[in-house]
């Protein structure tokens, strides 16, 4: 970690070199999800709500997922842009470091213009807190953070499967960006709005449902029967960065020099 710790460091001052840029970026990224949520709020402002799903509560389901993935897009940026380390073959030098290849590669590129969008998904996770009607507990509190923290292991899970993908085919695959950016708008409404197949996808595959959708159950009183698994389902989302992890590491033992 202070390892880590040295690399954020090193990019925040990099990237300070241009302050008007950076908070120009930072800005931008703070306002563009607001057209997102906005279309959002017309869309219940006309229909009042969804599948017996109020504003509020999708506004937190929303805020819950914006912020875990601004989390894991800030912390794992480095595995989103890493086809750039295999095609300049950096990532050669990277091999021969007397550290973790998954910590050097977290560490090569940290995107803090991304705060903006996570200042948002705040501003929008407390704003439905104050407006839904629920006996808030430990439980839920917890509940809720276990939310936040298993969805950033989803989809920092993602940006590692996509990045695994380069040592095969050195440019990264935009596929990828069905399961970050797709399944963020997927995401951001319940899962029971959605048709089946979709359901049984992103719970038992990508696990999403497990990290949004039924623990939301939990929070806002709508389980069936007992709670504790629908306290435990974000657990999901650790389990799920585990085969990801496994996978970068075949992928770097067969890994072979671009040559460049």
């Amino acid at each position: 970690m202070v390892l880590y710790w040295k690399y954020l460091t090193i990019l925040f001052k990099s990237q300070l070199q241009y302050r008007t840029s950076f908070w120009l970026l930072t800005a931008g990224q703070f306002l563009v999800p607001f057209a997102v949520f906005a279309g959002m709020y017309f869309l219940f402002q006309r229909f009042g709500q969804i599948e017996g799903w109020t504003f509020y509560e999708v506004a937190l389901c929303f805020g819950i997922i914006h912020v875990a993935f601004s989390l894991g897009e800030c912390l794992a940026r480095g595995f989103d842009a890493f086809s750039s380390l295999v095609i300049g073959g950096d990532f050669d030098r990277i091999l021969v470091r007397p550290r973790s290849t998954v910590l050097q590669v977290l560490g090569s590129k940290f995107e803090f213009t991304r705060v903006g969008r996570l200042v948002q998904g705040i501003f929008v996770l407390i704003w439905a807190v104050t407006h839904i009607s629920v006996d808030w507990n430990i439980a839920k509190a917890v509940t809720l953070l276990l939310m936040i923290g298993c969805g950033v292991l989803i989809f920092s899970g993602i940006f590692i499967l996509a990045a695994t993908m380069c040592f095969w085919t050195v440019q990264g695959l935009e596929v990828a960006n069905i399961f970050t950016d797709g399944g963020r708008e997927m995401a951001q409404y319940p899962l029971q709005i959605y048709e089946k197949w979709v359901k049984v996808f992103f719970t038992f595959i990508i696990p999403f449902g497990c990290v949004n959708y039924l623990p939301l159950l939990f929070i806002l009183d709508k389980t069936n029967g007992s709670s504790i698994g629908y306290m435990l389902a974000p657990l999901a989302g650790a389990i799920f960065i585990l085969p990801c992890l496994a996978i970068w590491h075949v992928g770097v033992r067969h890994y072979r020099s671009t040559g460049s």
